[in-house]
């Protein structure tokens, strides 16, 4: 498939894709962090954390999987080489073993702020060449992290 049978010109694709190919790579780097943090966490907020951890995993393997899906949608390969997510990602991995509870939680909001951040470039460029379909899916990627951002700043007891 090509961008055009979607009513979308191949040149302003490119940096659309380039754009959704890095997000793919920090959300892979994002998803095996959450899932260290799921594994590890231990103390007080074990339980609370747990099941919050595995939630927030369970929704980044989804949104990799749309991402993927989207940039196959709009005629391109998607990066599937973990050597390509960390060349890329601005999101860096960390050993979340003895980790305390609080600071696991900080990581993933650290990871928050960048995907966002990302995502806001890219819904610029997907307004810019008219790639709806692209942008509605970003936003929605984005609206989810916002709400866990406040949730989890309000476990850390910050504003």
């Amino acid at each position: 498939m090509d961008a055009k049978k979607i009513g979308l010109e191949e040149k302003s694709i490119k940096p659309v894709v380039d754009q959704l190919n890095e997000l793919l790579a920090n959300y892979h780097i994002h998803y095996q962090k959450v899932r260290g943090c799921h594994w590890n966490v231990k103390g007080g907020h074990f339980f609370t954390l747990h099941v919050k951890f595995e939630e927030l995993y369970t929704n980044a393997q989804t949104t990799i999987d749309e991402l993927a899906e989207r940039i196959l949608t709009l005629g391109k390969p998607p990066h599937s080489t973990f050597a390509e997510y960390i060349a890329q990602s601005k999101i860096k991995e960390i050993n979340t073993v003895g980790v305390k509870d609080i600071d696991l939680v900080k990581a993933i909001l650290g990871d928050f702020k960048t995907l966002i951040d990302i995502e806001r470039e890219i819904m610029d460029t997907t307004a810019d060449v008219g790639d709806d379909g692209t942008n509605d899916m970003i936003n929605k990627f984005m609206q989810f992290k916002e709400k866990n951002t406040w949730m989890l700043r309000a476990f850390c007891g910050e504003n």
